[in-house]
């Protein structure tokens, strides 16, 4: 077979590949320069996003905020839409 000297190799590639590669990705400067823009890019700045209530107070004012939504939104449609004529049941 190869002998020793390619299982010593191997090793080598085995344990200096992740090392190499902790180190390079790893790197501050390399985060700052390759994946920084492509986040403030990918994803929404955090003072846009949904923040939830975390408290019983603000949580029920929230619920009833979003029935009233609801409510508002049901009644407007069913004020939109033309009313629908009874059919006259039919025997079979």
């Amino acid at each position: 077979m190869a002998g020793p000297n390619l299982e010593l190799f191997k090793f080598g590639v085995y344990i200096f590949f992740p090392i190499a590669m902790m180190f390079h990705y790893g790197n501050p400067e390399w985060y700052e320069k390759h994946v920084l823009p492509f986040k403030e890019s990918f994803w929404p700045k955090e003072e846009t996003t949904n923040k939830p209530p975390h408290d019983k107070v603000s949580l029920q004012a929230e619920l009833a905020k979003l029935k009233a939504e609801r409510l508002a939104r049901r009644q407007s449609h069913l004020d939109d839409t033309p009313p629908v004529p009874a059919e006259t049941p039919r025997l079979v």
